[in-house]
């Protein structure tokens, strides 16, 4: 049986902690390097739950959505999985691959067809996994610079960003603009009265045309999926589409992935039938507290009839996500123009560098050289309006003098 003592001292008693309930040391932490594509597929259900234990994570972080892109995109012999375990349990999670582009850099998995890259830190240990995680990241670089593009802002890689012992930079990487995860009504509210006076006409147009709104249940995934992209090639025909979304590798990733994040509930694809065709097509996808509108395709048809798909696809978004408890409705990476219409917040992705010290000149290099690149991105961004407008203005006066 445990035994408790007491020791008197005057104006005070102290009581020592019972030997049963003794808080036991912590587990130390270890880690090691996953290369073996079968060992990052098996670590499907642990990979799963600390997912959910980090609340910063978003979609492009589950493994449902990593492992597909691997077996889609990934290079043989190139994975670099970092992983951190506390007594067993996995902590903390890097999912990375070694690139040579020129330099060697040790890039997140999910390549540019995803919006977000992070690191994974259970919020419990977050400190001591991040402190871990930068030691173990440190062992896997060796020779190679860390490149972790499209961190969000709040993101777990900044703590181990903080952490690191070593040459580091951040950079400003992709826009992104945000609204809050409410209702529709509520979304009307943020917009001037005008505005939002169209709004309202262009959603009483959709509901006068009997235009029904379905979510596909899981079995029905892949035929889905392969119904969306058919309606996206059709929405971008002759109007410039990203070629990766038509390929095959694309479309065999997306049926695979969101068929795995929809029965646990990280996607949702969303169909909307005219007179029982399938008219229009829209891919969600959902973490903790986010949620983003990733791909949708329409059929020209809406389009003849005036029919704004935009309008239509946030409302159905609006109405789900908001009811799930989410926060964050995200329109993901791009600054088209009909984003802006709502309103948006802009948040600006990261670009977080880092290395061990010798290797400070390489980290250097790549840095100067993304912000060239940027910095050229903003001037044609710039200039460009200007040069169309003064084309224009020269081919009326050659028609004008024909």
């Amino acid at each position: 049986m445990a035994t408790e003592s007491a020791t008197e001292h005057p104006g005070s008693r102290r009581r020592t902690r019972p030997a049963s309930v003794r808080r036991a040391a912590p587990a130390a932490l270890t880690s090691d390097i996953c290369h073996d594509p079968g060992r990052f597929g098996a670590l499907a259900a642990e990979w799963t739950a600390l997912h959910r234990r980090t609340s910063a994570a978003t979609p492009f972080q589950s493994h449902a959505w990593l492992h597909s892109w691997w077996l889609s995109y990934g290079t043989p012999g190139r994975l670099r999985v970092v992983l951190v375990r506390r007594g067993g349990a996995l902590v903390a999670a890097a999912p990375l691959m070694l690139a040579r582009r020129p330099l060697p850099a040790l890039v997140p998995l999910g390549g540019t067809i995803s919006d977000f890259s992070d690191v994974l830190l259970d919020d419990e240990h977050a400190d001591s996994a991040a402190r871990a995680l930068a030691r173990a990241l440190a062992t896997a670089a060796r020779s190679a610079v860390i490149d972790l593009r499209e961190v969000r802002p709040g993101a777990a890689a900044e703590r181990v960003y903080h952490c690191w012992d070593g040459p580091r930079d951040r950079l400003d990487d992709s826009l992104c603009l945000e609204l809050p995860a409410v209702p529709m009504d509520r979304l009307l509210a943020r917009l001037p009265s005008s505005r939002a006076q169209r709004a309202r006409a262009k959603i009483r147009k959709i509901d006068s045309l009997g235009i029904e709104e379905r979510l596909v249940p899981g079995e029905e995934i892949p035929t889905a999926v392969a119904r969306l992209l058919q309606l996206h090639r059709l929405q971008w025909q002759g109007r410039g589409v990203t070629p990766e979304h038509l390929s095959a590798r694309f479309a065999d990733h997306l049926a695979r992935a969101v068929r795995a994040m929809a029965a646990s509930g990280d996607a949702a694809v969303t169909e909307f039938r005219l007179a029982g065709e399938v008219v229009a097509a829209d891919l969600t996808l959902m973490s903790g507290s986010l949620a983003g509108g990733y791909l949708y395709g329409a059929d020209p048809i809406l389009r003849e009839r005036k029919i704004d798909v935009a309008t239509m696809l946030l409302r159905g978004s609006a109405r789900r996500i908001s009811a799930d408890g989410r926060t964050t409705l995200s329109m993901l990476r791009g600054n088209e123009p009909y984003k802006h219409h709502w309103r948006p917040e802009a948040v600006h992705n990261q670009r977080l560098l880092l290395a061990r010290g010798r290797l400070a000149p390489a980290l250097r290099l790549i840095a100067a050289h993304a912000t060239a690149r940027n910095r050229a991105a903003v001037l044609v961004n710039e200039r460009l309006p200007v040069m169309k407008a003064g084309l224009a203005r020269r081919t009326r006066r050659g028609d004008g003098k024909g």
